[in-house]
């Protein structure tokens, strides 16, 4: 069992007009097993949280902690936060020219395991995962996200995911720009990873069509830079129902 645990997490980011703060004291702690959907307006701080925890050199944490298992996420480098179990998936996936598909995850794969996977055995394991999503085999000696299409970058997104095999895993909007085969497709994948590695999911989205799939456990609302309300799934079909006006200003 793996706990991720952010208390009281303050983060500002620096601006022509001087450091701004966005996030304002958030508590969080999601465990193996679990599924936590965070669900918000435009500019709440959503995708802060998520870039904060897995170490973007833009923002500043000026308060708060957080650990994975005990450890202080907080003091180490984006790769060391990598290796200790955390995976981000953001909303729009990086280009990498030069490298193909299968060296970036044999890459990514050798660094965690400490040791390179046998190229027989790996090549199994890229087919399978890229069969699973419904990815064309030829992606597999393309260029990282070089040309890919929104729905093909998130699918290799998921991708890692499956193959990589981390303690936490933070979602950001995977579901933006996405059609709906390409949603379901994707969506099978987080359940598919999550039952495999009893892997726990921090699920950032607007909207709940990604819901229907991958079911939260917990849903949070996140407005003005903090947690204003917490539930079950019944919370997210509010939402639906009523927008997040009542949650403006909070």
């Amino acid at each position: 069992m793996s706990t991720l645990e952010i208390r009281g997490l303050q983060v500002s980011v620096n601006t022509d007009v001087g450091a701004v703060e966005i996030l304002k004291g958030v508590d969080l702690t999601i465990k193996s097993g679990e599924t936590h959907a965070i669900m918000g307006p435009n500019g709440s701080g959503k995708s802060t949280l998520a870039y904060s925890i897995a170490g973007h050199p833009k923002y500043s944490i000026t308060g708060g902690t957080v650990t994975l298992d005990g450890v202080d996420l907080l003091e180490m480098t984006v790769d060391e936060r990598a290796k200790a179990g955390l995976f981000l998936a953001m909303q729009y996936p990086v280009e990498v020219p030069g490298v193909s598909v299968s060296n970036f995850l044999r890459t990514a794969v050798t660094a965690l395991r400490g040791e390179a996977p046998k190229l027989r055995t790996w090549t199994g394991e890229v087919k399978d995962a890229m069969e699973a999503l419904k990815m064309d085999p030829s992606f597999a000696t393309r260029n990282v996200n070089e040309g890919f299409s929104g729905g093909e970058k998130k699918r290799h997104e998921i991708m890692q995911l499956e193959l990589l095999k981390p303690k936490i895993a933070i979602l950001d909007e995977t579901d933006s720009g996405l059609d709906v085969d390409a949603l379901r497709v994707v969506s099978e994948g987080v359940v598919r990873a999550k039952e495999a590695n009893n892997l726990g999911v921090l699920l950032i989205t607007h909207y709940t069509r990604i819901l229907r799939y991958i079911k939260p456990d917990f849903v949070h609302v996140f407005a003005n830079g903090k947690i204003v309300e917490e539930g079950g799934a019944e919370l997210a079909e509010k939402l639906e129902a009523n927008g997040y006006a009542e949650y403006v200003g909070s």
